[in-house]
């Protein structure tokens, strides 16, 4: 019987620091607005599936459609202010 128990730490090794840096927690942070409005559109597609569409069902979808271009749209004029040596 051979044991692959020792062959372990060769195939997956040490892992090296994973922690996320403090620019990459800034990006995430500025990037929230956008994931949770897209969250909120997949919620609204999942809870219209199972039931007949209707005047409200599109509204609702309209709705979270606009609030996820309306987050792209301010993390874009964000990043677009944020670049050095771009004059705005």
């Amino acid at each position: 019987m051979k044991y692959i128990a020792a062959l372990q730490t060769a195939v997956t090794g040490t892992l090296p620091d994973i922690e996320p840096t403090p620019d990459e927690l800034d990006a995430i942070e500025a990037e929230m607005p956008l994931i949770l409005a897209e969250v909120e559109l997949l919620d609204v597609q999942i809870s219209v599936m199972d039931r007949p569409f209707t005047d409200l069902s599109a509204r609702r979808i309209r709705r979270a459609r606009r609030r996820v271009l309306a987050a792209r749209r301010d993390l874009t004029n964000l990043a677009v202010f944020e670049v050095p040596g771009v004059a705005a």
